[in-house]
């Protein structure tokens, strides 16, 4: 592309969507003990359940978003899902009741395009070989996002637990306006695929793009994955109050320390691991090593010496981009958007399942009742889920690539 700004405007995008995530995590344990009334633990299961409404809407509502940007172009859909964003952002401000943050999230899962159609914009602006450094410079940008955001957040939060919504908002308004200026749209009639209700659904998007040889095994380790991943936005806070005794500015450093890592594992050393060992390997690395990361980290008690092993856990994160990569290669240019929003959605499903899974878990271990108090045990299971993922991954035959029409 003739100007930088297009992709700058991407990255900013995902790294205003990590922020904006990173931003409201330290307080969301205060939050919603304000607003409820309720205990940690307690709060943890509320937690969960307003991600997985986050998340079910996401699911039902991804391929939609992704067809619609195959038809219509990437540009629309970013801006728009943008400005949604920063007024979801704003109700959050302001509710005052547990049902207007159940809202809130029914509002932004519908409208949360932004990081499926920000893929695939890369996508489109990327050669094949290009794809999978590319998505990890997304992966980076998301890293930055978790530095500048739960930092922001924490300190914010010295001016109450409703600032961090209210900076969310404005950044993501900022960002629809510098888009509507810098954003030229990538998808032209040659690539451009009619908008059908068959495919514009999860399940419909399943069948077709699943339909690509090896692609259906793929999706299935990217959905237990993003399961075992989730632990991290899902309990990280709880865990770290539970376990550590942080408040929410040591909880903003330890994300903003793991955000850094992130950053400078998928920005910098993503490329040279890729050109020595290859996406396949990759994987397997990536994937090993969050086995190993996830296993320490449900024994730990102390936190410096979780803090120390932020750089370990932040390796593992090549895993992502490569499989994406893998499965990006295989499909075809005007099947990108659609692709891109199908992983969307299995993420989501994953994230609708995953909440209940680690929340219910820390729960059951931290609350008043347990037998056995372990506020580690959410991470015993992701690291039993990601074993598996590298058993059924190794068996994976290397799918082939999908030709060009």
């Amino acid at each position: 592309m003739k100007s930088n700004l297009p992709l700058t405007f991407i990255l900013i995008t995902v790294v205003i969507d990590a922020m904006g995530i990173g931003l409201i995590m330290p307080v969301m344990p205060d939050l919603i003990q304000e607003v409820e009334g309720r205990d940690l633990a307690m709060a943890a299961v509320w937690g969960g359940v307003l991600t997985t409404i986050f998340a079910a809407m996401q699911f039902l509502f991804g391929p939609t978003i992704g067809s619609l940007s195959d038809r219509f172009g990437r540009r629309p859909v970013l801006l728009w899902s943008l400005v949604f964003m920063a007024f979801d952002y704003v109700l959050m401000a302001v509710a005052g009741t547990i049902w207007l943050l159940v809202i809130g999230r029914l509002i932004g899962g519908v409208t949360a395009a932004t990081q499926s159609t920000a893929s695939a914009y890369v996508a489109d602006i990327s050669t094949p070989e290009q794809k999978a450094v590319n998505f990890g410079r997304i992966g980076a940008a998301f890293g930055i996002g978790f530095v500048f955001g739960p930092m922001l957040g924490g300190v914010l939060a010295e001016f109450g637990t409703r600032a961090p919504f209210w900076a969310a908002a404005f950044l993501a308004g900022a960002n629809a306006v510098f888009g509507y200026f810098v954003l030229p749209e990538t998808v032209t009639d040659k690539i451009r695929r009619k908008f059908e209700w068959r495919r514009a659904n999860p399940l419909g998007a399943f069948k077709s793009i699943g339909a690509l040889p090896g692609l259906k095994r793929l999706m299935l380790i990217q959905f237990v994955y993003t399961i075992a991943f989730f632990v991290y936005p899902g309990v990280w806070a709880y865990f770290g109050v539970a376990r550590f005794g942080w408040g929410p500015g040591m909880i903003g450093l330890s994300l903003g320390v793991f955000g850094i890592c992130i950053a400078l594992v998928q920005g910098v050393l993503m490329k040279p691991i890729l050109d020595r060992i290859g996406e396949r390997k990759a994987v397997i690395l990536g994937l090993s090593i969050d086995v190993v990361a996830f296993g320490a980290l449900g024994f730990l008690t102390s936190g410096w010496l979780a803090l120390a092993l932020i750089p370990l856990t932040a390796m593992g994160s090549i895993a992502g981009p490569a499989l994406q990569g893998i499965m990006s290669r295989t499909a075809s240019n005007d099947q990108q958007g659609e692709l891109q929003g199908l992983i969307a959605s299995i993420a989501a499903v994953a994230t609708i399942i995953a909440p209940l899974i680690v929340t219910q878990t820390f729960y059951y271990f931290t609350s008043e009742t347990t037998p056995f108090y372990m506020p580690g045990a959410p991470f015993l299971v992701s690291a039993f889920l990601t074993a598996g993922c590298v058993l059924v991954f190794v068996q994976t035959p290397r799918p082939k690539r999908k030709r060009v029409t």
